[in-house]
């Protein structure tokens, strides 16, 4: 999809209000689209549909909560109401969840299975099947992870959803090309975003100063969601299959490949020093 002027075109993006997603709704409003967003956050919907439209663009916002097939369905008819099918489809809403298996209970996993997993396929069930009925093409984005890629000890649930959202794409790619529809899962890697402090933690990695280590290493990196959306825009441009974003995530995808046991080793040592830590303050 040639995304180099995205003027008559229209934009979805999920968990719009914040983060990559608010980065890559303006993004995608300075190359002229229009925008159709969603995410929990009335406030944050307000503030980044006034900016988009001072960029000019139209926004049609919704409260929204994607592991709701309801809700995610009411919001797919007042988009189709106003526009035949999207052009452009983003499924970002996601959230975090540390702690190993055996301090993660039913609950946590439904929850962020619920979001990261059925948010994305309740993206794509809504919205996908208009797309290929009116064969105009488009591209399907959808957020993963360096973690869809790079198994850890301390994010099995994080990770195994982010592992499935790779596999759902790379599986949707090969179904939707023959309607010129590309698909791209999104891993950006250690970004400035507010998921490393928001997210909930479980055994050694609840631990008040792991998780301050954790939210000083994402600031020390810097790395900005603004950054995302343009190479989000470079990946839609490029069609690429899985798009690593920040150098780290691109190391670990290659390093994977290359050297699986080093990539494991350095994973534990990392595991090891959090639990040690861990128990030091505890002890």
């Amino acid at each position: 999809m040639d995304v180099r002027n995205l003027r008559g075109r229209l934009a979805l993006v999920t968990g719009a209000a914040s983060g990559i997603g608010r980065a890559s709704a303006l993004a995608f409003a300075r190359r002229g689209a229009d925008l159709a967003l969603c995410d929990r956050s009335e406030a944050g919907l307000a503030e980044v549909a006034a900016a988009a439209r001072a960029l000019g663009s139209e926004v049609l916002t919704r409260q929204v909560d994607v592991a709701s097939a309801g809700q995610m369905q009411a919001f797919a008819a007042d988009v189709h109401a106003r526009a035949p099918a999207v052009d452009l489809l983003m499924n970002n809403a996601g959230v975090g969840l540390g702690g190993g298996v055996l301090d993660t209970t039913l609950e946590d996993w439904r929850w962020i299975v619920d979001i990261n997993l059925f948010g994305v396929v309740h993206g794509l069930h809504c919205f996908v099947p208009k797309m290929v009925e009116r064969g105009r093409g488009g591209h399907v984005v959808n957020v993963a992870s360096m973690a869809g890629y790079l198994g850890s000890s301390l994010l099995p649930a994080y990770v195994a959803t982010k592992f499935a959202v790779i596999g759902l794409s790379e599986s949707l790619r090969e179904e939707l090309a023959p309607h010129h529809i590309g698909v791209t899962a999104v891993c950006p890697g250690v970004i400035n975003t507010p998921i490393a402090t928001s997210s909930p933690m479980r055994g050694a990695a609840a631990d008040p100063e792991a998780r301050a280590e954790v939210a000083r290493a994402f600031a020390r990196r810097n790395y900005p969601p603004e950054r995302v959306a343009e190479n989000v825009l470079r990946a839609v441009q490029r069609n690429r299959a899985v798009a690593p974003i920040s150098p780290e995530a691109w190391i670990f995808y290659y390093a994977k490949r290359l050297a699986p046991g080093l990539v494991r080793w350095v994973g534990a040592q990392v595991s090891r020093r959090q639990v040690a830590l861990a128990r030091r303050r505890t002890s």
